[in-house]
């Protein structure tokens, strides 16, 4: 796989699903790892406003119960679509961070083209969203910035922004939020985001650093095709309870660690931020 950005996208691009693994390692003080398939979503949250009412696209269920759904308030600040939905918040949270969507004055690099939304589907009406990744680009195609939205199991939420990054490079933030007891809230994180040029394969590695190291390497990877009432059947067949396999994965690898006597810390206070740049 080549580190490369995705060729720029049309207007009105197609939702995509990708069907992956998993992968996460721990290193220390005791080893633990994992393998899991799965699939996601890949969404053209522009193309899709654009469309409105009038998609073609009738594989993706948007903010309507189905075997397999999207929903914008499942996202950011939980916006419904009536208030503009993800894609509002994210330009609200772009603006604020001195981004923007729009050239102008104040905004002389803006994030004014495609965004692609890289999650987790509701399944049966349900959903859990470890980690989500908004691909923000120029008009050009370009990357101009990345939203890493993560939810812990305690039902918060916390976001990290990326500024001016590059596929393929490495990218790093402080950890300031906490998503698991046995991994305190310190060190930072490694980001490499990687497409191939034809994107139709992704890599998303999120590596965490302690203080005395590497501690956890995880990636989340795929193969893209588009999204179609057949590929939606393939992945409701695949993995019938998704949303909840993901869950009481995250419970049996926490039991996992208790077993081994991996160090245990309680967990502090939310940030007092929304957004970590």
């Amino acid at each position: 796989m080549t580190a490369s950005a995705p060729a720029p996208t049309t207007p009105l691009a197609a939702p995509q699903i990708g069907f992956g693994q998993v992968r996460h390692t721990r290193l220390a003080p005791v080893r633990n790892a994992f393998v899991y398939g799965n699939y996601f979503l890949m969404l053209p949250m522009r193309s899709l406003q654009a469309q409105g009412n009038n998609s073609k696209h009738s594989a993706l269920a948007r903010n309507r119960f189905a075997p397999l759904s999207f929903y914008d308030t499942d996202h950011g600040d939980g916006r419904g679509p009536e208030q503009g939905g993800a894609l509002a918040w994210l330009d609200a949270l772009l603006a604020a961070e001195g981004i923007g969507t729009v050239q102008d004055s104040t905004h002389s690099d803006p994030a004014d083209g495609e965004v692609w939304l890289h999650c987790y589907p509701r399944v049966l009406g349900h959903t859990f969203k470890p980690v989500s990744f908004w691909y923000c680009h120029r008009k050009d195609g370009r990357l101009r910035a990345i939203v890493v939205e993560v939810n812990n199991t305690f039902g918060e939420r916390h976001c990290y922004l990326l500024d001016t990054p590059q596929f393929g490079v490495e990218l790093r933030a402080n950890k300031v939020f906490h998503v698991s007891p046995f991994v305190p809230v310190e060190g930072g994180y490694r980001f490499r985001f990687m497409f191939t040029p034809d994107r139709s394969h992704t890599v998303a590695r999120i590596d965490f650093d302690d203080a005395n190291g590497p501690l956890i390497e995880t990636s989340v990877s795929g193969q893209l095709e588009p999204l179609t009432p057949h590929s939606v059947r393939r992945a409701l067949w695949r993995y019938p309870a998704m949303t909840l396999g993901v869950v009481l994965r995250i419970h049996w690898q926490a039991f996992k660690l208790l077993c081994k006597k991996t160090p245990f810390f309680g967990k502090p206070l939310p940030p007092t931020t929304f957004t970590t740049r």
